[in-house]
């Protein structure tokens, strides 16, 4: 099994620290060995990511922090900065160094530096960025570190939104980059259905190094995807993957209680290898995460949680459902609910401000 990890890394809106604590609690016991905090809504690890933290932030980092150790997890911060590939001038340096030390403050394990979700078509664009993770790594205390580039996938759809990306991208990238830097790739698609041994080997061949995969599942962010719960247990990832990847970490639901039912599924995926069954796995899953009522119901309701989509779910079929999972007292039921009522809505507008 490769070392598993939780990236909390959507868009919409954020978890509360609360709902953190418990899913360490939950997914530490089970196998999960770090928490990288990189929510798209945390705008100072983001598009405003050169302004330091307040006083009261850095507290609150520390103390979840040092929970995550107590259940045996790492825990990481990804720093995305915005821009500093385009002007990465002494006034950026000095502003990174500052926020290194921040998060040193914090006591970070480790430190991914993030490059997604930011327009990638510069021609030396490989080399720029190497520069600011050299720099990066030679100011902080982390003991491991972390890189997702520009490009973390073949698919069309990045260089659509980000500009085409510059000729051997991927291979500029690996090389340029020191070998103990874990690089994050997510697989043949942004959201992979499936991610073989044989596109792994690929990967490894053209990074000059064996991935870290980063797991666009369950992740239900974007407008279209918020539309559903994705519950069920991982298909379209095979134990043998574990030996042609260095870890593989998952980008969480937004629902962060009921995330924990796929997400507990995937050791399982490990350790069983070819004795696993994705709906058997579910009920194990969902009977240790949410008790043995609510995850009866999830599962006589999973057509219409996961495979409708709000939109085509009629108002009365989503009051009845509603109103079922009201009277059970859990986070997870709560969150159905909330779901149901539209309170997890992603709009065009968050992807493009957050």
């Amino acid at each position: 099994m490769p070392e598993l990890g939780i990236i909390e890394g959507y868009f919409g809106r954020s978890w509360s620290w609360d709902d953190r604590a418990a899913i360490v609690a939950t997914l530490a016991p089970a196998g999960y060995r770090y928490f990288h905090y990189a929510p798209k809504a945390e705008a100072k690890l983001r598009k405003q990511w050169i302004e330091p933290f307040s006083e009261l932030e850095i507290k609150t980092l520390s103390q979840f922090s040092n929970h995550c150790r107590q259940h045996g997890m790492r825990f990481g911060v990804g720093l995305t900065p915005f821009a500093a590939h385009l002007d990465f001038s002494a006034d950026v340096r000095a502003g990174m160094k500052a926020k290194l030390a921040q998060l040193d403050a914090i006591g970070i394990d480790d430190l991914a530096i993030l490059f997604d979700d930011m327009d990638g078509d510069v021609a030396d664009l490989a080399q720029r960025q190497s520069e600011i993770i050299a720099f990066a790594t030679d100011h902080s205390r982390a003991g491991a570190f972390f890189t997702c580039p520009s490009y973390y996938s073949d698919d069309p759809l990045l260089d659509r939104v980000f500009g085409a990306r510059p000729p051997n991208y991927l291979e500029d990238f690996g090389r340029g980059i020191d070998p103990a830097v874990a690089i994050y790739w997510t697989g043949e698609e942004v959201c992979s259905a499936e991610i073989s041994p044989g596109h792994l080997a690929d990967v490894t061949q053209r990074l000059g190094r064996m991935p870290a995969l980063w797991d666009n599942y369950p992740v239900n962010d974007g407008p279209r995807m918020a539309q559903y719960l994705h519950l069920r247990g991982f298909t379209g990832r095979s134990a043998a993957a574990g030996k042609l990847i260095t870890h593989h970490a998952i980008n969480p639901m937004s629902q962060p209680h009921l995330g924990c039912i796929p997400a507990l599924t995937l050791p399982m995926l490990y350790r069983k290898g070819g004795d696993y069954c994705y709906g058997r796995a579910f009920l194990e899953a969902a009977t240790k995460a949410v008790g043995l009522d609510l995850a009866a119901m999830l599962h006589a309701d999973m057509l219409a949680l996961c495979d409708s989509g709000l939109d085509r779910l009629s108002e009365a079929r989503k009051a009845k459902l509603a109103v079922r999972y009201t009277a059970l007292d859990h986070p997870a039921a709560r969150e159905v609910v909330d779901w149901l009522n539209g309170g997890y809505a992603i709009t065009g507008e968050m992807l493009q401000t957050q």
